[in-house]
């Protein structure tokens, strides 16, 4: 059996993906704000340390897997807090336990994306270069003033849209990036990256007013199979991606949205390579 690192284990995705490998017979170490092994926030960088520290600490320097799952809808206030929870906490978080990674021979690591990132009209490709550039600072500059500008009429209920679909984009940018350099393939290490669509979470209910209560025809994307999503249907796909029998992929982002991107985009991905 082995040992397992998940953040946001306390709620939605991150707490089913963390039963899923306890019933697996596997250790977890689960990262939250509250009821955790770890406490600590992952939008700050002493709390990405703290994380990393006592990960560490608690492994003996050796991970079988990582799924940073936590983070923020866009109905949270603040937009520059979006890009420091969903974009440099789990890139901070995953960079800190690498070598502990390769340490087991076969590690894994999986990250939560959304199909936001390529659904939603208000991506900041300039907002994503900055996150993708290691400008914490700027990028958290660029998401204000990036909400400050946002229609009054997007704002009454996604007060940081454009930052969320913003720092999904750029985290499956950057799994993208990572997975297939010397340091993590060349050692063992896979990363993926999972875009959940319209899934029953804390997170999407407090983000879209009681999506729980509504039809599924009735919501702004299209859904295709005309159920929404539940937590345990990301945790399936996050427990296959760090199975050590996953040896071949790597760089790889996975819908698991009903359909709603092959809805909306059809003919979007995959995309042929142009000169």
């Amino acid at each position: 059996m082995g040992t397992f690192a998940v953040t946001g284990s306390a709620s939605g995705m991150g707490a089913a993906s963390a039963a899923l490998l306890e019933r697996a017979g596997h250790t977890v170490i689960g990262v939250d704000l509250r009821d955790a092994v770890v406490i600590a926030d992952l939008g700050t960088p002493d709390g990405r340390a703290h994380a990393v520290k006592e990960v560490l600490a608690l492994s003996g320097g050796r991970l079988d897997g990582v799924a940073a799952i936590a983070g923020v809808g866009p109905n949270v206030p603040d937009a520059a807090a979006v890009m420091s929870i969903n974009y440099f906490g789990p890139v901070a978080l995953l960079t800190g336990l690498r070598e502990a990674l390769a340490a087991s021979g076969a590690g894994r690591a999986v990250v939560i994306s959304s199909n936001s990132a390529s659904t939603v009209p208000l991506v900041d490709d300039e907002l994503a270069a900055l996150a993708l550039a290691g400008d914490e600072d700027g990028a958290r500059d660029r998401a204000r003033a990036g909400q400050a500008a946002t229609p009054a009429g997007i704002l009454e209920f996604a007060p940081s849209i454009p930052a969320y679909a913003t720092s999904k984009l750029a985290i499956a940018h950057w799994v993208r990036r990572t997975a297939v350099t010397p340091e993590w393939a060349r050692q063992g290490v896979l990363l993926n990256a999972i875009a959940p669509g319209a899934v029953l979470t804390p997170l999407m209910t407090g983000s879209t007013g009681g999506a729980a209560d509504r039809d599924p025809d009735e919501f702004p994307t299209p859904m295709p199979l005309g159920i929404f999503g539940e937590a345990e249907d990301i945790a399936f796909w996050v427990h296959q991606f760090l199975r050590p029998e996953a040896r071949f992929t790597t760089g790889a982002v996975l819908y698991v949205d009903g359909g709603t991107d092959a809805a909306m985009r059809p003919d979007g991905h995959p995309s042929a390579m142009t000169f």
